[in-house]
């Protein structure tokens, strides 16, 4: 039972919910995003291959999309407080470890800590939305989660790739270790506790009563796909644009995170027309413009880098497009998903987190396992795009009105 039930006004405000919020979902793409710009040097600092550096991405990706299966029911039962500082404590051990990592074998285990640990900030930070509002609110404040964790990826390639430059790719870990120990500080002093504490939601049984209803439900299952289809192919993408821009275009660190600006400007475009356009039109009836953005985003792709030598515009405008219908799709969806379980929203969020970065993992692993960095974009983007529109079909047909709570006009 969470603690909203005992009060008529929330615990914390929208605004504070969504600034927490936006702090803790913000840092497992920024610790991605800080690592990209390095790891062409890395492999040659280590004298290894790209497989080997990709594989420190891809664990990464691992860890933080099947601890969420963990931290989000842990948070259910021990408090949403706890299960946010046991798991930042796991990101900074595994930050300093890579800080001081002398072969590429130890950078990729600490990667994957630093994934486990960074899980807690998704799985908690959509709980907490849960714990505390529904409808046209819970929807304002994943919106704006959204705007805010647009800023953090917008600025981490850049900040990454300056660093590198100056400093040496090792200090990138520090600016991490600084990131973990300020949201250590933001859930002791900021973020209040929105569950009772009960011990019963995390037995075995009853953890699997939870995912068993989760997963034998087509309504959360479709929207997780769509959430998955649609952000995932950021953290999939992630694994071959370095390359790409870096290895074939011929990008300076600096100027790859610069040239990032291009991807979250469009998520953040896509975030604020959302923002104006939710009192008028509802979030549900912004998922199609998104989807649409998506499709176009996911055609330019699988032309220009299936046809074309690669180009900086070529490249970053259908990335561009495929990130304003992320931002459009995404709280919708995601709020429309965990409504039904009010309960269980703790492994809700998990789950849903999990396939999202599932789908991230499954097709950077298939970028790995195709070798060609272009080719690999123009192929599994696209199919990441259709999922998630053929998805959001079929969960239209199976929406009822009365759970389609995200639109009361649907």
């Amino acid at each position: 039972m969470n603690m909203q039930t005992f009060n008529l006004a929330p615990l914390m405000s929208e605004r504070r919910v969504s600034l927490i919020g936006g702090f803790m979902v913000a840092i497992g793409p920024v610790s991605l995003a800080l690592f990209t710009p390095a790891m062409p040097e890395i492999v040659r600092d280590f004298g290894t291959t790209e497989a080997a550096v990709k594989m420190a991405l891809t664990l990464y990706f691992g860890g933080f999309a099947f601890a969420q299966l963990i931290c989000g029911p842990l948070s259910d039962g021990f408090g949403r407080r706890p299960v946010t500082l046991g798991f930042m404590a796991i990101y900074l051990l595994g930050s300093v470890i890579a800080l001081f990592a002398p072969t590429i074998e130890t950078l990729v285990a600490a990667r994957f800590l630093q994934g486990v640990g960074a899980a807690a900030g998704v799985a908690i930070s959509r709980a907490l939305v849960r714990d505390l509002f529904t409808q046209e609110r819970a929807v304002r404040i994943m919106n704006l989660i959204g705007i805010i964790l647009a800023v953090g990826p917008a600025v981490a390639p850049t900040l990454g790739g300056l660093t590198m430059e100056f400093f040496g790719w090792h200090a990138i870990f520090l600016l991490m270790v600084l990131l973990g120990t300020a949201i250590v500080f933001v859930t002791i002093f900021s973020m209040r506790e929105t569950v009772v504490r009960d011990l019963s939601r995390v037995r075995p049984r009853a953890l699997m009563r939870s995912y068993g209803k989760l997963l034998t439900t087509p309504y959360f299952m479709l929207a997780c796909v769509v959430v998955a289809g649609t952000s995932g192919a950021l953290y999939a993408q992630a694994t071959v644009l370095p390359f790409i821009l870096m290895d074939q275009v011929g990008l300076t660190p600096s100027q790859f995170g610069l040239g990032m600006l291009v991807q979250t400007g469009g998520f953040f475009s896509g975030a604020f027309a959302g923002r104006m356009l939710l009192d008028r039109l509802g979030a549900a009836r912004m998922v199609l413009p998104g989807l649409l953005c998506v499709a176009l985003g996911s055609v330019g792709t699988a032309i220009m880098l299936g046809f074309y030598e690669p180009t900086f515009l070529s490249v970053m405008i259908p990335v561009g497009f495929y990130a304003c219908g992320i931002a459009l799709v995404m709280p919708a969806m995601m709020t429309a998903a965990m409504a039904p379980f009010p309960h269980s929203a703790g492994a809700a969020s998990a789950l849903m987190g999990f396939m999202q970065m599932g789908a991230g993992l499954l097709g950077g692993s298939v970028a790995a396992l195709i070798g060609a960095p272009a080719f690999a974009m123009a192929t599994i983007i696209p199919a990441m795009g259709a999922c998630a529109i053929l998805a959001w079909v079929v969960w239209r047909n199976l929406a009822e009105p009365n759970i389609l709570v995200i639109d009361r006009q649907a």
